[in-house]
């Protein structure tokens, strides 16, 4: 008796569908244009799959689709600078914000840090005190505290190069399982409708873990960050509790913030 022949599928089941989407466009801002044919091949999944993907990030305004593919169009909302490149932009407001930001903190409490530039100077101010507990996916920062005496948690995940930062499922599910006191978010875009944006699909979901195990969501960012969306959004305004700022920021937008109820710290 002749057995089944046993049916293997194409799709690679280790990539999430966020993953490989960010994946595909990364591909296009760098390329110029893909094509439906190579990417299932070097994918190991299905032109159907693929041919779905595209018609995603054109849905969303990212990508042109062609025949047989997309070409890549150029977006404000799609720039991912590196941090380096961050950090020569508004360099005096940044550590303005910090130095703010460590005056909310308190001898023992637990902080989550997201990857940014902001963040890395919240870091080093935070330095000043004895016990802490840090949260964080950046390696950058986990390297920056590696000398005190706090306890630092890498979240773990996949490194992105651009940030420094751990993504992916694993820093994700990690997260879930934690608490802290306070979320130092910093904010590639701040639009008062969408709510706070980033670049990067993946990076979003694990700010949005973030926000889920934290007590009180600060944001964190300089005023030209407003009025600004970026890719993916992250959580809604009324998922932030504080935001600190500096005095750059237009009237009506600090008194749109305050009214939806977000305490606001100008610098």
């Amino acid at each position: 008796m002749r057995g089944k022949a046993k049916v293997q599928s194409s799709e690679k089941p280790d990539m999430l569908i966020d993953e490989r989407r960010q994946h595909i466009l990364e591909l296009i801002q760098k390329q110029g244009r893909v094509l439906v044919g190579r990417l299932s091949q070097e994918l190991k999944i299905s032109q159907i799959t693929i041919r779905k993907d595209l018609d995603f990030l054109q849905s969303k305004g990212l990508v042109q689709r062609s025949h047989g593919g997309a070409l890549r169009i150029q977006s404000s909302a799609l720039v991912d600078p590196t941090l380096q490149e961050k950090q020569k932009h508004n360099y005096a407001e940044k550590e303005r914000i910090a130095a703010a930001a460590t005056k909310m903190v308190e001898e023992g409490h637990c902080i989550i840090l997201d990857s940014g530039t902001t963040t890395t100077a919240i870091a080093q101010g935070l330095k000043r005190f004895k016990q802490l507990t840090i949260i964080t996916n950046a390696v950058n920062i986990a390297a920056e505290l590696a000398g005190t005496d706090f306890e630092v948690i890498l979240v773990g995940g996949t490194l992105r190069k651009n940030s420094f930062s751990l993504v992916g499922p694993l820093a994700e599910d990690n997260l879930e399982e934690m608490h802290a006191d306070i979320l130092f978010l910093g904010v590639d875009g701040f639009d008062l409708e969408v709510g706070i944006t980033t670049p990067n699909f993946l990076e979003s979901r694990v700010n949005r873990a973030m926000v889920k195990a934290a007590r009180q969501v600060i944001a964190v960012c300089d005023s030209s960050k407003f009025s600004r969306r970026s890719l993916s959004r992250i959580v809604p305004p009324s998922a932030i509790h504080h935001v600190i700022t500096d005095r750059n920021l237009p009237q009506e937008t600090a008194d749109a913030l305050r009214g939806q109820g977000i305490v606001l710290t100008l610098v």
